[in-house]
């Protein structure tokens, strides 16, 4: 299988790696000379280009399968819809009128689209309900990889990520240190982010369907932040309730939206189409970065 993963960074370079170890051909896209050196010390090929404009793109290499994992950088919503919605249409556009059309796409997209549904389970079925104009984006991009890629004859698939971690991102101070939030932590391991991907492209899975990337245990802040603590042999961190936190006058618009927002994200759906995860929970996820926190502690 021939693959180019547009936006190949800290989930695209997992994903490529994998690919690659399985004996696929593998483009990484990148914008920056530094995101092409990541990617070819991956062991991937780079092709420099930018989503956010059309006539970089023909260097795209003629694929079986896409995968969109462009990143906006944190920025407003605005740079996110010229790369989340504009990109996405950007690449599919160029790729439509090929005389090689890939097969698929995936576009990895958040469980920030559904809102707040105040701690009840939520699945693919589940209607989104995105609060903020930055995941609105987000949900329209997912319309784009759906709809706008089936108009070109590429069958799109959505994966929506819940809260990454994984080398370079397990964040533990902020649980160590606290105050913590309470509410429901969602999250996935970089490495099943990427290997629920790749399963799903080597297994020809998905298609023209959104499915939940998360892991098995949805958890209360207040407890994997006492657990995290309890593994890491430090005192356990200061709580707060949902209330006092937004009773905060200092809490910012976004901040306190987020704080608002809770919900439990099952991957039921992921398991039936036979993906098995490496890290099924934090606990596993979080023994890594424990056991170097311990060391230098």
């Amino acid at each position: 299988m021939r693959v180019a993963i547009v936006g190949c960074g800290y989930v695209g370079l997992e994903l490529g790696r994998g690919l690659v170890g399985n004996g696929h051909d593998v483009w990484g896209v990148r914008r920056s000379a530094d995101g092409a050196s990541a990617v070819e010390a991956a062991g991937l090929v780079s092709v420099r280009a930018d989503v956010t404009d059309p006539d970089s793109l023909g260097v795209l290499p003629d694929v079986d399968a896409v995968v969109f994992a462009a990143s906006s950088g944190g920025r407003d919503a605005e740079a996110a819809r010229s790369v989340y919605v504009t990109g996405l249409e950007n690449v599919i556009a160029e790729y439509g009128t090929r005389e090689t059309v890939p097969d698929r796409l995936v576009y990895t997209s958040s469980t920030g689209v559904y809102g707040d549904h105040d701690g009840d389970w939520v699945d693919e079925s589940t209607p989104i309900d995105p609060q903020t104009e930055k995941t609105r984006v987000l949900a329209a991009a997912e319309r784009v990889a759906l709809e706008t890629s089936a108009d070109v004859g590429i069958d799109g698939t959505v994966t929506r990520f819940s809260g990454l971690y994984g080398p370079d991102r397990y964040r533990l101070e902020r649980y160590l240190e606290g105050p913590v939030t309470e509410g429901y932590l969602n999250i996935v391991h970089r490495d099943d982010a990427a290997g629920a991907i790749r399963h799903l492209l080597e297994t020809n899975q998905g298609r023209g369907s959104v499915v939940l990337v998360t892991d098995d245990e949805p958890v209360a802040k207040h407890a994997f932040a006492d657990w995290l603590a309890d593994e890491c042999g430090v005192d356990r961190p200061p709580k707060r309730s949902k209330a006092e936190r937004l009773s905060d006058p200092e809490i910012s618009d976004r901040v306190a939206r987020r704080v608002r927002t809770s919900k439990r994200c099952t991957n039921d759906r992921l398991r039936e189409l036979g993906y098995e995860l490496a890290y099924p929970t934090h606990r596993e996820g979080y023994r890594e970065a424990i056991a170097d926190y311990r060391s230098e502690n």
